[in-house]
């Protein structure tokens, strides 16, 4: 974001409004019921603690536009710059945008090619928007025509083939649903209700995300008990073994709707892990802002999981081409899971169903990484020491990492640390020297009983004061990093 005085609309309303989800609270109400459900689920959140590594996938309506309408880009009307907003930022009339629905015919996706993608990549599930803020469905629903069997001409239920996709490859599944916005269908969103109950907020923050130009007719009550609810009940039911339930942006929800919206999972599939963006302190993970590391969240008791794009908008934007090199997804996935964390990366299929070749080319060459690599994340816990080196780098949010941009400075000095039993992983982000020392394994920490380069087997070491020192084989060439296993 270039322009100042966005930068401050976004620092003053925007970032408040995500703040919310920094700390993980124990519901006011139906506590001990919540509490009896949330504990009832510790095998999925072992589950998801192993997993580490996952795939988002933002796709609908929006995918079409692609970040432009008639003419004009998304960066120039109101923010938040994400293709998927498009109907946000335009203020598009929602008979006008209904239109999209008629054009959407992706005949180019492939669910099994996406799965197997994701697979190749070293990702251990996949999330998939199943109704978004735009209020389309991309499944086939009986509560409603706007979806993707009633309203376009592809009649596939996408969600159904990414799901059989899934449990052909091997990889766990979980849904993305707005349960909060819906510019569809939602009314005003409880705007009105939520500026009478909060009148010092800004005139910005009363009416963000809220389809103020043209709402629907009905209550946001109605909306809650016709459409939404009964939408995840059909997503439960249609579609089982989930693992996860990612909602999203529910500030202006009472604890009493939220709760509707936790019970409804559990009552259908008592397994699945409800993120926190579930509003008033009923999830069972943590999230951070976006596109944000953490410098301290969670602990090993509250499972969390940073959400990143490959560029810097979530649904397809055709004109947004800074895209996450495999060395810079490296240090993201090593950031996060050095701190504890999973990392889901997302990708915006076009409107035509078709993988950016971008994404498509990258997350194959982390993936031959991962496949090298992969004992340093899969399974890991947090060590006692995160990192060390001299490189820093922090990103806060998807605005923040646009206007950084990236830089590979890594240096031999730079080394992420995670452990699985006895070993202690140390990664590095920079190409193989001939010798290299690890300051954080001095003598204190433990003896250090055996020494190997991960692809490469033992290599020679000494313990010493300084810390440990490390024979590199002169043969050994990456250039996208490498691990050293240690054995204490």
């Amino acid at each position: 974001m270039k322009n100042f005085s966005l930068v401050i609309i976004y620092l003053l309303v925007i970032t408040p409004v995500f703040s919310q989800y920094k700390e993980f609270k124990t519901p006011q109400i139906n506590s001990e019921e919540w509490q009896i459900m949330n504990q009832s689920k510790q095998d999925t959140k072992e589950w998801f603690k192993d997993a580490k590594y996952g795939m988002f996938i933002h796709w609908g309506l929006y995918s079409n536009p692609g970040g432009i309408w008639k003419g004009e880009k998304i960066h120039t009307m109101r923010p938040p710059h994400i293709a998927e907003w498009i109907m946000y930022a335009a203020k598009i009339p929602r008979a006008e945008y209904e239109q999209l629905a008629k054009q959407f015919n992706p005949t180019k996706f492939d669910a099994e090619e996406i799965a197997k993608l994701a697979k190749d990549a070293g990702m251990k599930y996949i999330v998939i928007t199943s109704k978004h803020h735009d209020g389309f469905a991309l499944f086939d629903s009986k509560v409603s025509e706007y979806d993707i069997m009633d309203a376009s001409p592809f009649k596939r239920d996408i969600i159904k083939e990414l799901h059989a996709a899934c449990k052909k490859y091997g990889l766990e599944f979980g849904l993305y649903y707005s349960h909060n916005i819906d510019w569809h269908d939602a009314s005003d969103n409880q705007s009105e209700l939520s500026a009478k109950l909060n009148p010092n907020i800004s005139e910005h923050a009363k009416t963000f995300g809220s389809n103020t130009w043209d709402p629907s007719p009905n209550s946001y009550e109605d909306y809650l008990k016709d459409k939404a609810l009964p939408q995840v009940k059909e997503i439960m039911t249609q579609y089982s073994d989930l693992k996860l339930l990612w909602y999203d942006m529910p500030w202006r929800m009472n604890a009493e709707q939220c709760y509707d919206f936790y019970k409804v999972v559990y009552d259908i599939q008592p397994q699945v892990l409800v993120n926190e963006r579930i509003g008033q302190g009923f999830g069972d993970y943590l999230i951070p802002s976006d596109n944000e590391i953490p410098l301290a969240y969670g602990d090993e008791q509250k499972p969390w999981e940073t959400v990143g794009t490959f560029n810097n908008s979530w649904g397809y934007n055709s004109y947004d081409n800074d895209w996450k090199s495999p060395i810079e997804v490296l240090y993201w996935l090593a950031e996060v899971v050095s701190r504890g964390g999973n990392y889901m990366l997302n990708i915006g299929p076009t409107g035509e169903g078709e993988v950016p070749i971008e994404s498509v080319k990258n997350l194959r060459e982390i993936g031959k990484w991962l496949s090298v690599n992969g004992e340093a994340i899969y399974g890991t816990r947090r060590w006692k020491i995160i990192r060390e080196g001299t490189t820093s780098l922090h990103y806060k949010d998807t605005e923040d990492r646009a206007e950084k941009g990236f830089q590979n400075n890594f240096t031999k000095e730079d080394f992420w640390f995670t452990q699985k039993d006895n070993n202690v992983y140390a990664i590095s982000l920079a190409k193989p020297e001939s010798e290299i020392v690890i300051k954080s394994l001095e003598p204190s920490v433990g003896t250090v009983k055996n020494v190997e380069v991960l692809g490469v087997g033992k290599v020679k070491y000494k313990q010493e004061k300084d810390g440990l020192i490390v024979k590199i084989p002169k043969d050994f060439l990456s250039e996208n990093g490498f691990v050293v296993k240690l054995e204490l």
